[in-house]
């Protein structure tokens, strides 16, 4: 059914090292406005963020670096042997998110857009945003490929990837949530950047 907004939505998911972002840059070279869900999340627990004082409140100072900022090692390492403490981070930082992600794409309609592309990477695992989209893309590929991409990106341990795999939907999941798929195991970034025009094009751009 479609959705009653002025500009067409998409909501753009993939696993971690799936390459997500980088088709979000692809979407944006063909027009689109991309609204990105962790970017917004980055800077709401950054230092001075709008989400530090309850992080500092419900957690505890350990939890806020002495610039003021999320001490995300500290609070990745809590979240992953206390499945509560996700939910209360959770609970912080989705509202803020929220806000800030419907402020933008209001903003981007305001301006004309015609299409706006929302970067969620748990976009699956949250039930609220099927309804405000017209349109999933899910970038997907192997577990494999996730994790020997992150590891190479990111220098860290097969264990610490696995973790955050585990802790997402599953590539089953998401591939059921997919209107559209771009599959992304083993093409160049030039074959990536075809199936994202592609995938623009059906967008309307």
């Amino acid at each position: 059914m479609t959705q009653p907004f002025a500009a067409r939505r998409i909501g753009l998911t993939g696993g971690i090292g799936s390459g997500k972002s980088t088709v979000a840059e692809m979407l944006a070279e063909c027009g689109a406005v991309i609204v990105d869900a962790d970017a917004i999340s980055r800077q709401l627990t950054a230092a001075g963020g709008a989400a530090i004082p309850a992080i500092r409140q419900i957690f505890g100072a350990a939890f806020v670096t002495s610039a003021g900022a999320l001490d995300r090692d500290a609070m990745r390492q809590q979240v992953f042997s206390d499945p509560a403490a996700k939910l209360r981070l959770e609970a912080i930082v989705h509202p803020l998110v929220a806000a800030e992600t419907a402020r933008q794409a209001s903003a981007a309609e305001s301006k004309g857009t015609r299409c706006i592309v929302f970067d969620v990477p748990l976009l699956v695992e949250s039930g609220r945003w099927r309804a405000q989209l017209h349109q999933v893309l899910v970038v997907d590929c192997t577990e494999e490929r996730q994790i020997s991409r992150v590891m190479a990106r990111n220098g860290w341990t097969r264990e610490a990837v696995q973790k955050v795999i585990d802790a997402q939907a599953s590539r089953t999941q998401r591939l059921a949530a997919a209107d559209i798929c771009i599959y992304n195991e083993t093409q160049s970034l030039a074959e990536l950047a075809g199936l994202a025009r592609a995938a623009a094009a059906r967008f309307g751009l």
